[in-house]
């Protein structure tokens, strides 16, 4: 495929400025016009391609493929790479065809090297004892599972091993660009990979490390960007002098605003700007947009951080050794602080200072208060928000991944055996209170929390709500779904499919699934023989059995409601669960729905009208925000409340049905 230079070639060469060690070790395709090549160096084995297009560059300039002011050492340059200016030199790389590469510094690999794989990531624990071993294709499942379940050291063991065996076959003394790559007017590149369709513009210096770009999700890396020891997923955007070291950066995440990332795991759809992480597992969708913000030494997931919000994990003894937890779509306000160590709970929201060390874990959907530097925590409140609702919608829609191999599997439901599960032990706590201290009593004591009279029998019938709604959910799209035309046909549909389902679930940072399946996928790690891809299917089936799963925990939860199992429910029983699911839908959107009626009151229109009367801050205000009835969010709450009303009273017609003949 490739040649030796010609006699005629080489001479041109050398007219054109061109000069090499070794002549003899220069190497061409047919092909290989020696015109577009000039004022170039050659050192070691170097192989080019064809030159025969040009480069459309911004404001319409156009340039031709070929290689112009540069020094190459043990180079292969694929067919149509532009090369220009190159300050210092290329050593030891593969550049695939069509890329273009201009106004750079140096790109090397200097002796053998793994790109980032294999690296060390001290997540969670500064002082050590978490470390995650990063790879191309660690997902958020696989760490969660890594990072959390050290207490099984022969598992922990076993995939280290694995992501070092991988890390070894990724080993080289030569680095690879792929193809269509633009890199123009960066700094040093040493010891990194890049994949197809890459656009570097601006960057100052990346080392170590791999930039998994491919045409179907072009990773963006621009101005001022330093990456040391890294791994960057596909469809990754890093602008505006972003600091990353030692770092996995998942599908779709995006850094921007001179953000400053270290020693942390960010998986899909994660956003961080102008603020500061450190050894933080930020699951999908953990996101920051403000100055003074930092995340440090914690868990999140689905998490949005408000302006200021900061932790600690040094308590200035024994060292920065302590952590947090806040589970899947917790939120803090401006200014929070959280003292580690904490655990938050599901969905919840954190306001004001906490230094109590507060584990609100059992109690999800919640508000943590603080009060006159006590904490308060107000159960279930976040049920009823327009916020959480809100939030819920806009995941799934913000999903920021081009790549059809996703890494992380993940579950956007709101409701869910994991949350409702909380709900459940969060009412027993709750009842479990009130029994030891009193129904009289003004304020109970609860995990470095107090939690007033009134909010712990809110939070109560809320959880009730929240419990009704979910399980009605299930029950209502298992008969929707059968063709029931008689009791034992309910009874056939309403049969689990599985036993896989029963007990706790787990939420493996966006991945929702029986904890039994978690436990005898590590059993079979720890058997060892399994390999990334093998390991990531199983997470797959996890995913995709979600439904199925789902409806064999619902349908325990129903058996202990309706006192027997699902092949003796009678159809009275099963329409008594669906009035109660219509009746808790059309609670919950109404808590809802006046939850954003607050958005549209005449506090919220202050500001409006600045210069006029009530009349011209009324036309003011609808003008930006527009009218509560004309409203896309409310409008929606009304429909989803009239839809869910027809869908349970054709269900119960159905159901009626079944029990007029069996009458009969």
């Amino acid at each position: 495929m490739f040649r030796n230079l010609t006699d005629i070639e080489q001479a041109q060469l050398i007219a054109q400025g061109c000069s090499a060690k070794n002549w003899h070790e220069v190497w061409v395709k047919d092909g290989f016009d020696a015109t577009f090549v000039r004022d170039v160096q050659f050192s070691g084995t170097v192989k080019m391609g064809v030159f025969n297009r040009e480069f459309a560059l911004p404001g319409g300039l156009s340039v031709h493929a070929g290689i112009q002011h540069a020094m190459l050492h043990n180079c292969e340059i694929g067919d149509n790479v532009h090369l220009y200016n190159i300050h210092n030199y290329i050593a030891n790389y593969r550049i695939g065809n069509d890329t273009c590469i201009e106004n750079v510094n140096s790109i090397l690999v200097d002796g053998k090297t793994t790109f980032g794989n294999g690296v060390r990531v001290p997540v969670m624990n500064e002082g050590g004892g978490r470390e995650i071993p990063i790879f191309d294709r660690l997902s958020a499942s696989l760490a969660y599972v890594m990072t959390l379940y050290r207490h099984r050291p022969v598992m922990i063991e076993t995939l280290e091993k694995m992501v070092d065996d991988y890390a070894e076959t990724q080993a080289d003394t030569m680095g690879s660009i792929g193809n269509h790559v633009c890199i123009l007017n960066c700094g040093s590149i040493k010891n990194v990979r890049i994949g197809d369709n890459a656009q570097l513009v601006g960057v100052s210096r990346l080392k170590n490390g791999s930039v998994n770009s491919n045409a179907a999700a072009p990773v963006k890396l621009g101005s001022g960007v330093k990456c040391t020891d890294f791994i960057i997923s596909s469809g990754v955007e890093i602008g505006d002098s972003t600091l990353v070291d030692k770092c996995f950066v998942g599908q779709g995440c995006i850094f921007d605003k001179h953000y400053s990332a270290g020693e942390s795991l960010f998986f899909s759809n994660c956003q961080g700007m102008h603020g500061e992480a450190c050894a933080i597992f930020a699951g999908p969708y953990t996101v920051t947009h403000h100055k003074s913000t930092l995340l440090i030494a914690g868990m999140f997931s689905f998490l949005n951080a408000g302006s200021g919000s900061n932790q600690s994990n040094h308590m200035y003894k024994l060292g920065p050794i302590h952590q947090g937890v806040a589970e899947r779509g917790a939120k803090t306000t401006s200014d929070s602080y959280l003292l580690w160590p904490s655990k938050i709970g599901a969905f919840s929201l954190v306001m004001g200072r906490h230094t109590h060390h507060a584990d609100t874990s059992e109690l999800p959907f919640s508000y943590l208060i603080e009060n006159q530097s006590e904490s308060y925590l107000v159960p279930g409140a976040n049920l009823r928000t327009v916020g959480t609702i809100r939030d819920a919608q806009k995941w799934p829609k913000r999903d920021n991944r081009k790549d059809p191999d996703k890494l992380d599997f993940i579950n956007f439901n709101l409701l869910s055996p994991y949350t409702v599960q909380k709900m459940w032990r969060g009412r027993e706590v709750l009842n479990e209170l009130q029994q030891l201290s009193g129904e009289n009593t003004e304020v109970y004591g609860y995990n470095n929390c107090k939690i007033r009279n009134s909010s712990l029998a809110h939070g109560r019938e809320l959880y009730s709500i929240g419990i009704a709604k979910f399980l009605g959910n299930s029950l209502i799209s298992r008969i929707e779904k059968a063709d029931i035309h008689s009791l034992e046909d309910l009874h056939a549909a309403l049969q689990p499919d599985s036993a896989v389902g029963k007990g706790d679930w787990v939420d493996l940072a966006g991945l929702i699934a029986p904890r039994s399946e978690v436990t005898r996928l590590m059993d079979d790690i720890e058997q060892g023989g399994m390999t990334p891809e093998q390991i990531q299917e199983r997470f797959r089936e996890m995913h995709e059995q979600y439904y199925s799963y789902e409806w064999t925990w619902a349908a325990e939860k129903l058996e202990q409601i309706w006192g027997c199992t699902v092949a003796e429910v009678s159809v009275e029983q099963v329409l008594k669960s669906i009035d109660d699911w219509q009746n808790a839908v059309v609670r919950l959107d109404r808590m809802v729905y006046d939850d954003a009626r607050k958005e549209f009151d005449l506090n919220s229109r202050t500001g409006f009208g600045v210069d006029g009367d009530r009349s011209q801050q009324q036309a003011d205000f609808e003008s930006v925000r527009g009218s509560f009835e004309s409203n896309s969010f409310v409008k929606a709450v009304l429909e989803h409340i009239d839809r869910k009303t027809a869908l349970g009273e054709r269900v119960k017609e159905k159901l009626l049905g079944i029990r007029n003949s069996f009458a009969d």
